[in-house]
């Protein structure tokens, strides 16, 4: 997954001014305890990262 397509789908899930601060604020357990910006500029693939926001969240099927 490109990480154009990652945001994408991070702001149809939760809006483009909330996709932002959730992803800067909230912790994942799946990442290891990081935020996806941390995880991200880690170098975590963003498809590995969109799995984690899908386990915690309640992303839509189409969305996946």
């Amino acid at each position: 997954m490109r990480l154009t397509e990652f945001w994408r789908r991070m702001n149809a899930h939760f809006g483009e001014t909330y996709a932002e601060s959730w992803a800067r604020d909230y912790v994942i357990a799946p990442l290891g305890g990081r935020t996806v910006v941390q995880a991200l500029a880690d170098g975590e693939s963003a498809k590995t990262v969109w799995r984690a926001v899908c386990q915690v969240e309640d992303v839509s099927s189409k969305l996946r």
